[in-house]
């Protein structure tokens, strides 16, 4: 059964980028409506740029999260703007 991933990129300063792993981090698992099996934030901080992927088990898994993490919005005093939002079909995963 394929999976699929949800890939988010915002433009960020570092306490934004901070705050949003910060948040992440304390809770301990994505939010409640989000089922994921995978959390992973890329940052290229010099440029301002964070990149939030989240691996889902299907594609049902993916729009049920997508659904509700587009309700969701970046706190109105982080300095934080949703650039793109794509979805993948994992095709390989692999370790080198």
């Amino acid at each position: 059964m394929p999976e699929y991933a949800r890939v988010v990129t915002f433009d960020a300063d570092s306490a934004a980028l901070d705050a949003l792993v910060n948040e992440i981090k304390s809770a301990g698992r994505a939010p409640e409506g989000v089922p994921a099996k995978r959390i992973t934030v890329l940052a290229d901080r010099a440029a301002g740029k964070v990149v939030v992927a989240i691996r889902f088990g299907s594609e049902e898994d993916l729009r049920t999260g997508a659904a509700t993490l587009e309700g969701m919005s970046p706190p109105s005093d982080a300095n934080m703007r949703r650039v793109s939002v794509d979805a993948y079909e994992v095709l390989l995963e692999m370790e080198a």
